[in-house]
């Protein structure tokens, strides 16, 4: 069932067994946007909205644009995305080959299963050609509501994309604010991390929603960054030496949340090392 965030802004929360990302739906007097795919058109179909005239994809993970087929709408994304959309397009999607995937470490092994479940008939499916591309920004005007995009290097891509909209001071954030897998390991981009929280907080919101975790308030995002920051302050080496510092500069133990994101750093280091 979609929530209610304001008058003209809604979004079916993430669903993480199905792998399903926050999806979420912006509207305007004259049209919609759509903010990642699929399972929100049925229930958009029971809401008296404008039509979906666009659907932005904020980046280039199969979670977040396999599904943009289903639209019949204009498809956005940013032009590094869509060089990696291209890679996808190029595969094909019978069982067999999937398989195939999985074993040459092309595609995980959730991904394929998903891709079973939720696409049965795609033996001859081909993942279409976004419509619009953008370099840095793109301000689209719905009717009386703007929403900007803007493409950012994050810690979880180097092609994400936001969406602000002014005058509801709310921003989906899509999945920018969290780490990504490497060789294996969990890590946050550290050298991205304070640019990334700098471009985001430029705008003036109250509201942002995530990919994965659905909708933080300011202060909630404030605490997140604040965590973030500090853990990636103590992080020049190793793991020991990262919790010594933390406690020596704080006065006392890292929280869960900010123990995760020691370990994540440090993986990071050990990553770029590599």
């Amino acid at each position: 069932m979609l929530n209610k965030l304001s008058d003209t802004i809604y979004y079916l929360s993430n669903q993480d067994d199905r792998e399903r990302p926050t999806l979420g739906l912006v509207c305007g007097d004259r049209y919609s946007l759509i903010i990642h795919a699929k399972d929100f058109l049925l229930e958009i179909e029971k809401l008296n909205v404008p039509q979906v005239k666009y659907v932005v994809i904020t980046h280039a993970h199969w979670d977040h644009f396999l599904g943009m087929n289903e639209f019949d709408a204009t498809v956005i994304v940013n032009s590094q995305t869509n060089e990696m959309i291209k890679e996808w397009q190029s595969l094909s999607y019978d069982d067999s080959s999937l398989q195939k995937y999985v074993t040459t470490d092309q595609m995980s092994a959730m991904c394929v299963k998903i891709i079973q479940t939720e696409m049965p008939n795609r033996d001859c499916f081909k993942l279409k050609s976004p419509d619009v591309l953008f370099e840095n920004t793109l301000t689209i005007d719905l009717g009386n509501k703007v929403c900007i995009l803007e493409c950012i290097k994050s810690t979880h891509t180097d092609d994400s994309t936001i969406i602000y909209i002014p005058d509801e001071k709310v921003v989906f954030l899509g999945d920018c604010a969290y780490g990504t897998t490497t060789n294996s390991l969990f890590h946050y981009k550290q050298s991205l991390l304070l640019p990334m929280i700098k471009e985001i907080q430029k705008y003036d919101a109250e509201m942002f929603l995530l990919g994965h975790e659905s909708i933080c308030d300011s202060n909630e995002m404030d605490i997140y960054w604040e965590e973030l920051t500090t853990a990636s302050q103590v992080v020049k080496s190793s793991l020991e030496n990262a919790i010594a510092s933390f406690k020596e500069e704080n006065k006392r133990d890292p929280n869960d949340n900010e123990l995760f994101f020691i370990k994540a750093f440090v993986n990071d280091h050990i990553i770029q090392s590599q």
